[in-house]
């Protein structure tokens, strides 16, 4: 019997893996114990760490980093009328997102615009931005895609210039900044998500940082039901709120992940450029697959993405799923993060069609998430980039 490849028998290694440690688990013990696993004495600390790590701003925590981009839009005013036609409000975003950015846009009852990426960073460009900007717009949504910062001094001067409220989908770069500052510490909204998949978790959930304490009370009335209390049993209801308040349970889980976040970020950034050196990069700018944009100064490295060669692969017939198919064999994982928003079935029939942002649809056709995670080893990295670059020269 021959004996297995050695890649077959080392563990699986998934494109993404959280980091929680035992005193984490304990705390998470303490409070199924305690009997409050619901919002309460957790969620109200891991608030004021988050205000503390935001410089002081208010910080309200929820279940998701979806709704607060949705409260942060029904707290500008934007979709409120709730009208149809084309003279709804308009919010502008890029086509490669997670489609939930685009999708809250249309919750409130307005229109998502989307414009082209650039395509050496792969967020949105602000050039773009800019033409797409018209009588109706209200708001723009930048992606912090993987955790490289949108350029902040343009995006503000843009907004600025034309009286225009900026949400920031700022999902995947808690512990990024620009220039220095902490992404979360400046500007208008900000948004972050603590999915499972993101650099520091509350397995789900996420916050909304805000301008000031009136947004910070408006925030918590959509986040359950538009409720005021008053007293010990004084309720009035103002507005038409939802249910999306973060548990105990899950904020214990983000007091224990908040100490770590200089330690991941720093071991993401250290694995990434291992990455970096490892790959040819002669080979691969040979086949046309494109590396990410190396910001070792700012971004947090949510993720590494390589873009595949959609022309080399089609020589011998492959698309990503092969590509994908072949590193899963050898023991890989990958992801696919994101498909074009506007080519979805939904955004179609809003009138959006094929051909309208061709970076980020050869982007979201060839995109490929390899793993990155701090318990990753070098010689993990070394793992994947062996890998990829025998699948792309069809070994």
């Amino acid at each position: 019997m021959s004996a297995q490849p050695e890649a077959q028998r080392l563990p699986f290694l998934p494109f993404t893996r959280p980091t929680i440690d035992d005193a984490t688990i304990a705390g998470v013990v303490d409070v199924l114990r305690s009997g409050w696993i619901t919002s309460g004495p957790n969620v109200r600390e891991f608030e004021a760490r988050l205000s503390a790590y935001c410089g002081g701003r208010p910080v309200r925590a929820f279940n998701s980093g979806t709704c607060t981009m949705e409260i942060a839009l029904r707290i500008c005013g934007i979709g409120s009328s709730g009208a149809g036609g084309s003279d709804r409000d308009e919010v502008i975003t890029t086509p490669l997102t997670w489609v939930s950015t685009s999708n809250i846009v249309l919750d409130v009852g307005a229109r998502p615009v989307f414009a082209d990426i650039d395509p050496v960073t792969r967020n949105i460009d602000l050039d773009a931005a800019e033409a797409a900007i018209g009588p109706n717009t209200r708001a723009l949504i930048p992606v912090d895609l993987t955790g490289l910062p949108v350029d902040r001094e343009r995006l503000y001067a843009l907004a600025k210039d034309r009286g225009l409220r900026i949400v920031e989908d700022a999902a995947q770069s808690f512990g990024s900044n620009w220039n220095g500052k902490p992404i979360g510490t400046t500007g208008d909204f900000v948004s972050f998500s603590f999915h499972a998949n993101k650099n520091i978790t509350t397995i789900e959930g996420g916050c909304l940082v805000l301008n000031d304490e009136s947004e910070a009370k408006l925030a918590e009335q959509y986040r359950l039901q538009g409720v005021v209390r008053s007293g010990l049993d004084g309720m009035d209801v103002e507005l038409v709120g939802g249910k999306y308040n973060l548990t105990d349970v899950a904020a214990r889980v983000g007091l224990g992940q908040l100490p770590h976040l200089e330690e991941f970020t720093a071991r993401r950034r250290a694995l990434a450029r291992h990455y970096l050196d490892r790959f040819d990069g002669d080979f691969l700018a040979e086949i046309d697959c494109r590396l990410p944009f190396a910001d070792f100064a700012q971004s947090n490295w949510h993720m590494f993405q390589v873009v595949l060669p959609e022309a080399h692969l089609a020589k011998t017939g492959r698309k990503r799923a092969d590509v994908m198919g072949a590193l899963n064999e050898r023991g890989i994982g990958t992801g696919v993060h994101y498909p074009a928003v506007h080519l979805f079935s939904l955004y179609k029939r809003l009138g959006w069609r094929e051909g309208q942002f061709p970076h980020a649809e050869y982007a979201g056709r060839n995109t490929l998430t390899l793993p990155l995670f701090p318990t990753m080893a070098e010689s993990d990295v070394e793992r994947v980039v062996e890998g990829l670059e025998a699948v792309l020269r069809g070994s």
